[in-house]
């Protein structure tokens, strides 16, 4: 199981740090991820990062102002968001796959948490 926490409501060029535990099993293994969906839009990927942590990327939009890091020892992973803006206002998902590399395509997803609200108000 995936817990997701962290959101909130926050300015325009704030930060939140979102943090994704897992719970009753090992993701040390997994790729993980993060995801988002907007109102009325599909959910998009957002940034990944390998089991190793030596692979990371990130969607165009939010490079240069995200960063996903994880501590394998707590089976956590995190999303650090700073400059945020109010088209990142979005449910935050975390997610896990079975992949050598990254968690980037949500129909691969083999796990999927419940959702953080993350709204940035301008």
């Amino acid at each position: 199981q995936l817990q997701a926490s962290g959101g909130g409501l926050v300015q325009a060029g704030g930060s939140l740090r979102l943090s994704c535990a897992a719970s009753g099993g090992d993701v040390s293994s997994y790729a993980m991820g993060w995801f988002r969906q907007a109102p009325g839009k599909e959910r998009e990927f957002v940034a990944t990062i390998s089991w190793s942590g030596g692979y990371t990327n990130y969607a165009n939009s939010v490079k240069g102002r995200f960063a996903i890091s994880r501590d394998n020892t707590k089976n956590t992973m995190y999303l650090q968001m700073n400059s945020l803006r109010p088209e990142d206002t979005a449910v935050y998902y975390c997610a896990a796959e079975a992949s050598p590399v990254g968690a980037e395509v949500a129909g691969d997803v083999d796990y999927w948490g419940q959702g953080t609200q993350v709204t940035v108000s301008s």
